[in-house]
């Protein structure tokens, strides 16, 4: 096939046709993308990057204004290019992590092209490859990674009320208190996205109900180690399987405000109105699960067993790290808790908006190929899928529970384009046959040509 000479980034106008070949292609080029892109490229294997939008679009446009990451940037980065001018215990804000990775785009100078959108892959029929047809023209390809990522379809669910009076957006759409109007917030979903929109439209003087179901509560660091630090020594990055019945449980953490460990408890004495667990709508009325108190306790232990483990660790390693002892303190209980609302007739109390912070689907209709269970699950081994020349990067759990991190991507990236350059030398093995026509001067034999 055509090879692909390695050229920085561009845009669609003004510039050459696509190639009509190449050896692999990665569609998106967010964080999974580059760092694609980067482990190809040092192992010499052509390939093209195709992004619809820009270069870290989703950082960009999928996030509110005031979002930072949720690990300090000593941590959450690649390991060929620190973020510039930030202290290493800092977090990124978002536009800082979408100029990052267009600089380290530049720094490997990656062949990504933006503007072009993949509308279609099929698997060659009678030779090796796909055909995929894309919003620049049709590009045959040997493999195909994809790294569009976890954050493709926002998802709001079926109970959602059907009403004109309310404002009903998902997280990817929020961007700050002023886009909503007048009245009182409900954010469904307790997990990162939601808790920090909650704390930031109650600092902005809203009224705001916060619906809370299972959840991860980890610490943003204790004894003078930030949370991502406890995780990495324990192990807790590198489990390889999502432990029963956390299958769906969120992390509760956040880097806003320089940072610091969330606690319910401590939301509702600033104001926020704690409730369970969403479970419908009837006449403008929300109805709630009487599980506020439960969620809040199996949050509580998961934060103290993770105090339990560093206690530990500290002590097996002989550690000179500073005690803690009010990282066990206990906020007292608030009245929404003790006697928790079930139901909350919205009109009454003053809300006008409805956040959804539940999370979002993936969508690979696009990708037309046998590598999906029945539920259209991507079936694959550590990004290896069960079709031969598919592969996928991004995804949450694709090798471990690091996967969806920004270093966590840039390993898992690594171990597929290690795979991809194994493919690759197995397909240019010259048997005997071919080896004589090769010195001969005479082609090989059709038969002996070309892999699937």
């Amino acid at each position: 096939m055509t090879e692909l000479k390695q050229t920085p980034f561009s845009t669609s106008a003004g510039r050459a046709c696509l190639p009509q070949e190449i050896d692999t292609l990665v569609v998106g080029a967010g964080q999974a993308g580059v760092a694609m892109s980067e482990h190809l490229g040092r192992l010499g294997v052509p390939h093209l990057v195709l992004e619809k939008n820009r270069i870290a679009e989703a950082w960009r446009t999928v996030r509110w204004d005031s979002l930072v990451t949720n690990g300090p940037v000593w941590h959450d980065r690649f390991p060929g290019m620190e973020f510039p001018g930030l202290d290493p215990d800092a977090f990124a804000h978002k536009d800082q992590v979408a100029d990052y990775f267009e600089a380290y785009a530049r720094m490997i100078d990656a062949p990504i092209r933006t503007g072009v959108e993949v509308k279609q892959v099929r698997r060659n029929a009678e030779r090796p490859g796909f055909t995929v047809e894309t919003s620049e023209g049709v590009i045959r390809a040997n493999r195909v990674v994809a790294a569009t990522g976890p954050f493709q379809r926002p998802v709001i669910p079926a109970i959602a009320p059907q009403s004109e009076a309310l404002l009903q957006i998902h997280s990817a759409h929020y961007r700050n208190p002023q886009q909503l109007p007048e009245g009182g917030v409900l954010v469904i979903g307790a997990g990162s996205s939601g808790v920090q929109i909650a704390d930031e439209l109650n600092r902005a003087g809203r009224q705001v109900y916060l619906s809370v179901g299972a959840h991860d509560r980890p610490p943003r660091s204790y004894r003078g180690r930030d949370f991502v630090w406890w995780l990495g020594v324990l192990g807790l990055w590198d489990l390889e399987s999502v432990q029963p019945g956390k299958e769906h449980v969120t992390i509760a953490v956040s880097g806003a405000h320089g940072g610091r460990t969330i606690d319910f408890r401590e939301l509702a004495g600033q104001g926020i109105t704690l409730v369970g667990l969403t479970r419908a709508f009837e006449q403008g009325v929300a109805q709630f699960a009487d599980d506020l108190a439960e969620n809040l306790a199996r949050g509580d232990e998961n934060y103290l067993s993770l105090l339990d483990a560093a206690d530990a660790y500290i002590a097996r390693n002989g550690l000179d790290l500073p005690e803690e002892p009010e990282a066990r303190r206990r906020f007292p209980e608030p009245v929404c808790v003790s006697e928790p609302l079930r139901q909350l007739d919205l009109a009454a109390a003053g809300i006008g908006t409805i956040i959804w912070a539940t999370g979002f689907a993936v969508d690979f209709s696009w990708l037309q190929v046998n590598a999906f269970d029945g539920s259209g699950k991507p079936q694959h081994q550590r990004g290896v899928s069960s079709e031969p020349g598919v592969y996928f990067v991004g995804l949450p759990w694709l090798s471990r529970r690091g996967s969806t991190f920004i270093w966590g991507v840039w390993h898992d990236a690594k171990h597929v384009a290690d795979h991809i350059a194994t493919q690759r030398k197995y397909s240019a093995y010259r048997d005997a046959a071919q080896r004589a026509a090769d010195a001969a001067g005479s082609p090989a034999p059709a038969s002996l040509t070309g892999v699937r």
